[in-house]
């Protein structure tokens, strides 16, 4: 994945005091230069916390041998990730100054250390497997990045295995390149072929040791570079309330940014009303944390809480939510935020919103004062819009502020413990720890039962999309030897009676305007719908495997799921209903004619007593889309779509 630039990197260093410093080129410590940090893009780096730590030490042990994590992070030393571009989580890992390694988590086989030569180089001494020991003469050509074939290999631990992370090392134990095993050692000695593919290999000087510091430590150095971004924030929220004569609030989500952004009001004397929306999906420690917040700053607090059935009860429905087919949204988060504006803020409001550039392209290209359609009345302003995301802990460790738990269990966002956009690590960190979610694993389970679905549909996470992405289908396919669109593939029927459809309730934002969704009862033929779908667009697009239909701003789904979109909220509504007429008739026609009759140009016409279509000669008229028994006497057929 491309990297994506969404500001500047703050992150600079000094190494004569060895402690990160955001912006200053100057140290306010010792007065020293500062160097920048090499980020990948976005750069929107935060601090590793125990947990972070831990696991890191972990793999690379377990990579490396007993002791090795240690000495590639040891104790003291302040420890920074840089979540970075990838097919599901990594980030880079900084220590004293420098990227020594990227963590990153592979499909169905969790985390891996990918050690750059700084972390490689802290092996030497303590390395106990994972080594490939090459000849002198190969050395040279390692360093000028080329491969390490396998007459160079002198000897190697026997438990590297082809695809492990390894180190090439020389005889006396010299970091020459970090890298790929590419063969088993059983094959590399005296073998042929290409035995380690280096990643890291130019030589470099290592890096000495520096001082010790702590988070305190950090804080302290950087104190006066924090007082300057909170200083302007006050302002922006003074001039902001003076030139809008609205009445205030801070939406607060229990994750660090609306943290950050409650704080802040706070330093500017105000006590706002704190609104909550409690979508029903929140770990119970982030509903706890938003109270604990609000009573220990004395501040009224504005809780919305979602129906008790919003998501559990809708799941029968629309099955589970994913990427691209976010119906919890409406139900759990829209809908009671709009409820709770209307209610408390019949007049307008304006509300303070932790929102940041650096957390997508979206907020990137967001101004700092906004008007949201979705939510009427709500005037959204942000105070940390050009803060990353090291300000925003530097500035809340500044205030021995609690902050929520879950940033110290491998969460680098807060969101709903079930969130389909999550990565598969961030599921590894939740499951076994929350409460919760348990209930959304069984969930999983029984849903991937009653349809047939194979175990590699929940291990891979593809409920998450209803049309995976080109990259995690390739990813998938390598490491399983399956298409996707066999494990995705429904082999069981949970419903094999009448198409049932239900409209979502509410709508979402998206790049025309509104998007709806709906679900059917069971799975349906897209080969059978996707001639049919000629009347609604004239340029129809099906996947080569059966997944979808698309036609004029509609996707019907193999699964069952319909997502539609439009400029206003009822053309979304009536094209949902245009996609329902288009699939009952063509799966559960009987026959009689009728749309064949009514077809002026003779596209339609019957054959084995079902309506077939010549794609061509639709014209879109849509005259097929009166009387048809299948359509209306089905028991949705006096069903309102459009609201």
């Amino acid at each position: 994945m491309a990297a994506v630039r969404l500001g500047k990197n703050h992150l600079r260093w000094c190494r004569a005091c060895n402690l990160p410093i955001m912006e200053s080129k100057d140290c306010p410590i010792c007065g020293a230069r500062t160097d920048e940090v090499a980020l990948t893009p976005p750069a929107d780096s935060r601090p590793a916390f125990d947990r972070d730590i831990e696991n890191i030490r972990s793999v690379i042990d377990a990579t490396y041998g007993e002791g090795t994590g240690k000495a590639v992070v040891p104790d003291g030393h302040v420890v920074i990730l840089n979540k970075v571009p990838g097919l599901d989580r990594m980030d880079e890992v900084v220590c004293d100054g420098t990227v020594i390694a990227t963590m990153r988590f592979d499909l169905g086989a969790g985390w891996k250390c990918i050690l750059r030569m700084q972390g490689a180089m802290r092996l030497e001494g303590v390395l106990s497997k994972g080594f490939v020991v090459c000849d002198g003469g190969a050395v040279r050509f390692v360093q000028e990045s080329k491969n390490l074939m396998a007459p160079g290999v002198d000897s190697v631990h026997p438990e590297v295995k082809a695809g492990d992370e390894v180190v090439i090392v020389t005889a006396d134990g010299k970091v020459v390149a970090a890298g790929s095993a590419k063969m088993p050692a059983a094959e590399m000695v005296g073998g042929k072929g290409v035995a380690v593919k280096p990643r890291w290999y130019k030589p470099e000087e290592r890096l000495e040791r520096l001082a010790e510091h702590n988070w305190k430590d950090v804080v302290e150095a950087n104190r006066g570079i924090i007082a300057k971004r909170v200083e302007e924030a006050v302002g922006f929220i003074k001039n902001t309330i003076e030139k809008n004569q609205l009445p205030a609030i801070v939406s607060f989500s229990g994750g660090k940014d609306s943290h950050a952004c409650l704080l802040l009001t706070l330093d500017a004397g105000l006590e706002l009303p704190v609104l909550f929306v409690d979508t029903g999906l929140e770990f119970d420690e982030t509903v706890r944390f938003v109270h604990d917040t609000v009573e220990r700053h004395g501040l009224k607090l504005i809780e919305e809480k979602a129906p008790t059935d919003a998501f559990f009860g809708n799941l029968v429905y629309f099955g589970p939510p994913s990427k691209d087919y976010r119906w919890c949204c409406k139900t759990n988060k829209l809908g009671p935020t709009v409820g709770a504006i209307n209610r408390n803020f019949p007049d307008g409001v304006l509300s303070f919103i932790g929102q940041r550039k650096y957390e997508s392209e979206a907020r990137n290209a967001k101004p700092r004062i906004w008007r949201n359609p979705w939510t009427p009345g709500q005037l959204g302003a942000s105070p940390i819009q050009n803060w990353s995301a090291m300000h925003v802990w530097l500035y809340i460790f500044s205030k021995n502020e609690p902050f929520n738990v879950w940033y110290t269990r491998g969460l680098d966002r807060i969101g709903c413990f079930l969130c389909p956009a999550s990565d598969l690590a961030e599921f590894d960190a939740i499951e076994g720890k929350s409460a919760r979610y348990s209930q959304w694993n069984d969930y999983l389970d029984k849903y991937a039962d009653d349809r047939g679905l194979p175990p590699e549909w929940k291990k891979f996470g593809l409920w998450r999309w209803k049309n995976a992405p080109a990259s995690v289908r390739e990813e998938v396919e390598r490491v399983t030897g399956k298409k996707v669109s066999d494990i995705t593939k429904q082999t069981a029927k949970a419903d094999d009676g009448p198409l049932r459809i239900r409209v979502q309730e509410g709508y979402s934002p998206c790049s025309i305007g509104f998007s709806i969704e709906a679900a059917l009862s069971r799975p349906v033929d897209i080969k059978k719908i996707s001639p049919f779908c000629h009347a609604l667009g004239w340029v129809v697009e099906e996947d080569p495997e059966g997944e979808y239909v698309s036609a004029n701003y509609v996707t019907i789904y193999r699964e069952g799921a319909i997502t539609s979109k439009g400029n206003v909220e009822n053309d979304a509504r009536n094209r949902i209903y245009q996609a329902w007429q288009v699939v009952v008739r063509a799966e559960q026609c009987v026959g009689c004619g009728l749309c064949a009759a009514r077809c002026r140009p003779g596209a339609l016409f019957m054959e084995d007593g079902k309506v077939r279509i010549k794609e061509d000669e639709c014209i879109f008229c849509r005259d097929c889309f009166g009387p048809c028994p299948s359509a209306n006497f089905s028991e949705d057929s006096d069903k309102d779509f459009e609201q």
